[in-house]
Parts: C-alpha cells; structure tokens; sequence
C-alpha cells in the first residue's frame, strides 16, 4: 500500500511524464472516437457534437439539449408547425421553446440510422438560434449533415429530397389561382 504523499508524488510525476493534450488537440483527439462506444447518452452526444464542430460553421451551443424518449403519438403531439414538413414516420424533433430532442422509440444507441436522427435534430440545436425565413428551411441543411454523417458510417439517407427542398423554399403550399 503506498502512502497518501507517495502516491500524490506519483500522479504528479507521471502527469508530468505523460503530458495532456493542449485543448486546441482535444477535438482531433476526440473526432476519432468511434459513437459506437459511447457508454451513455451524454457521450454520444459529445461524440457528434466534435463531428459536427468539424462540419458546420454553425457554433455549439453553451448547453446540451435534453434529450427524451417518447412514443410516437407524444412525439406527434409536440410536432405543432412541423407537421407541414415532416413527411413519413417521425422518428424525432426538436423543440427550440425548450432545448430538448424527443427521440421516438424504439432508439437504438448502436443502430447508424437512429444515432443520424439524434445527429440532424443537434443540429437544429446549432440552428435555433440564428433567424430563418420559416421553420422548414433549416430541414435541407440538417439533412444534408444527416446525409453525411450517414455515408461515412457506409450507410445512405432514405429521405423525399424532392420534398425536403421544396418546403425548404418555404412558399405556400395551398396557393390558388383568383
């Protein structure tokens, strides 16, 4: 058993032998973390959000959404003006009013194509606080990251991009002629 002063000794000599990383190689360090083994929520968080740092000039936010699961027909009663644009089965969303992501169970934490869902509605938490002409054009981008991220995992995005980038242009839909 070593004594409380050695061992204190000892941690600091090999924290002097073993140097940390500067904070400007933390993300480089951290970017090769693979999601995959990211024991906890918080993690895989963390996790996409070195990827996204990487990937859009939009800035992260000072906190972290929460993020809860729901079941479908919660995750349709918080949905409100997004109704207009998410087309197919809701799998999550993300309330600005509130910071929070709402993943729609079943989320599987080691299936690629949940992790993107969680991954598009961080970015709409990158997004919430810059203006945008209506509440469909952050769609196009945050799918595209969507896109991305998924195509580096080996895996393709199965989304109406047709859709996506018309309500994207944010025109009405119902428009009649007089």
């Amino acid at each position: 058993m070593l004594s409380p002063c050695f061992a204190a000794a000892l941690a600091a000599a090999t924290i002097a032998l073993c140097p940390m990383p500067t904070r400007a190689e933390l993300p480089a360090l951290e970017l090769d973390a693979d999601w995959r083994r990211a024991a906890n929520m918080t993690m895989l968080v963390s996790t996409l959000e070195h990827w996204l740092d990487a990937q859009t000039d939009w800035p992260r936010r000072d906190t972290a959404p929460h993020v809860r699961f729901v079941s479908a027909w919660q995750a349709a009663a918080r949905r409100g003006e997004a109704a207009t644009f998410q087309r197919g089965h809701l799998r999550g969303l993300y309330d600005p009013d509130r910071s929070e992501v709402l993943l729609v169970r079943p989320w599987d934490p080691r299936d690629a194509g949940d992790v993107a869902v969680l991954l598009h509605e961080l970015a709409h938490h990158r997004q919430a606080p810059h203006y945008w002409y209506c509440p469909a054009a952050q769609e196009l981008p945050a799918y595209r990251l969507q896109e991305e991220w998924l195509s580096e995992q080996g895996e393709a995005l199965d989304v109406n991009w047709i859709a996506v980038v018309l309500d994207a242009g944010c025109t009405p839909h119902d428009i009649h002629p007089e």
